[in-house]
């Protein structure tokens, strides 16, 4: 049913690493297409119910109905739920004439995919994870275009494009923002900045590591830039040349200021780090079925990053392997080009126009 509106409904949601690149791609798509009309479909209960709305988006919710692992109560609702929720979804998608449906992964995909297969409606998938998760398995058996953040996949079809993301952190020029971002945090620009996070819910490891080793870092002239999670501050160490505070709003002004980070490996983490060339240390989520590695993997190969395991994340480590680094200038130089040829900074807008296409020649 061709359309001179594209009407996009976006699917994703839970986590940040589904959340994010949707509305990036949101975004995009309403640059480059100002008359499209973009739905996102989520929960009530994931960071969408705030993120969306605040974007701008209109915000549909449905059940969160996950798929039961194992015989009991909700295994015996399972059913029924989810085929009232899977209704809902096709009576959205034919009240709302929607031309496209493209799934981010998540609990809201798996009806988004049945309803959009059972109206014909065609389907774009992006994954972020080099391992997909259940739900894009399914999307991928009948997407008119699937779409990755690593090489790698196993869904049918798959194409690299990297990982939509914030223009601001997609397009940063590290070198021309530093000396400003690390006078923000009220850090010196003369000495090399680690910037340590787990994310906004921190990492008990990280943060336990970073604090003890961070007198030994500023007794070296280094300094950290310690980002640990809302709720996470309290009772670390306050010394001159290490900046603790628990949230960054704007994380391409952490990037700018870092000369080396200290991360988790999720997928969005990778693609930023590698999108604005920052040489890391790459410290793998040790729980659920290794993607966080497997994420990490090919930029190691490449140069742009080493990668710790979990157990093995110490203080002495820290002391012993990653302060040396961090003084070492070339060494950054050269992590940090190849960090920079491995990353993609135009994931959003090539999504966005994938979408707005096919949802043209519906």
């Amino acid at each position: 049913m061709p359309t001179t509106t594209p009407r996009i409904l976006l699917a994703g949601g839970g986590s940040a690493g589904h959340v994010s690149p949707l509305l990036a791609t949101a975004a995009q798509i309403t640059r480059r297409c100002p008359e499209a009309e973009v739905i996102v479909l989520g929960t009530q209960e994931g960071l969408e119910a705030d993120l969306v709305p605040a974007a701008g988006y209109e915000l549909v919710t449905i059940d969160k109905v996950p798929f039961p692992r194992r015989p009991n109560g909700d295994a015996l609702r399972f059913p029924g739920r989810f085929g009232a929720t899977l209704r809902s979804v096709r009576t959205l998608l034919r009240d709302r004439e929607i031309d496209v449906v493209a799934g981010f992964g998540g609990y809201v995909c798996p009806p988004a995919y049945l309803a959009s297969a059972s109206l014909r409606r065609p389907l774009v998938v992006h994954e972020a994870n080099r391992r997909p998760g259940l739900a894009n398995r399914l999307g991928a058996r009948r997407a008119a275009a699937v779409l990755t953040a690593f090489e790698g996949s196993s869904l049918p079809g798959a194409r690299r494009i990297g990982m939509p993301m914030r223009e601001g952190i997609a397009h940063l020029d590290r070198a021309a923002h530093r000396e400003q971002a690390v006078r923000g945090f009220g850090l010196d620009p003369a000495c090399p900045v680690l910037l340590a996070t787990g994310g906004s819910l921190g990492a008990l490891r990280l943060n336990t590591a970073v604090a003890e080793a961070a007198a030994a870092f500023v007794e070296e002239g280094a300094q950290i830039l310690h980002v640990t999670g809302r709720g996470k501050a309290e009772g670390l160490p306050e010394l001159e040349g290490y900046q603790v505070v628990e949230y960054v709003g704007a994380m391409e002004d952490a990037y700018a200021a870092a000369d080396l980070a200290l991360t988790r490996s999720g997928a969005g983490t990778v693609c930023e780090l590698t999108a604005v060339g920052l040489p890391a240390v790459l410290v793998p989520l040790p729980i659920g079925n290794g993607e966080q590695a497997l994420n990490g993997e090919q930029v190691v190969a490449a140069g742009g990053a080493l990668m710790v395991p979990d157990g093995e994340l110490d203080a002495a480590h820290l002391r012993h392997q990653v302060l040396p680094l961090l003084r070492d200038q070339d060494r950054l130089a050269t992590m940090a080009e190849a960090s920079r040829a491995f990353g993609i900074t135009d994931a959003a807008e090539v999504m966005a126009d994938v979408v707005t296409g096919v949802a043209r020649r519906a």
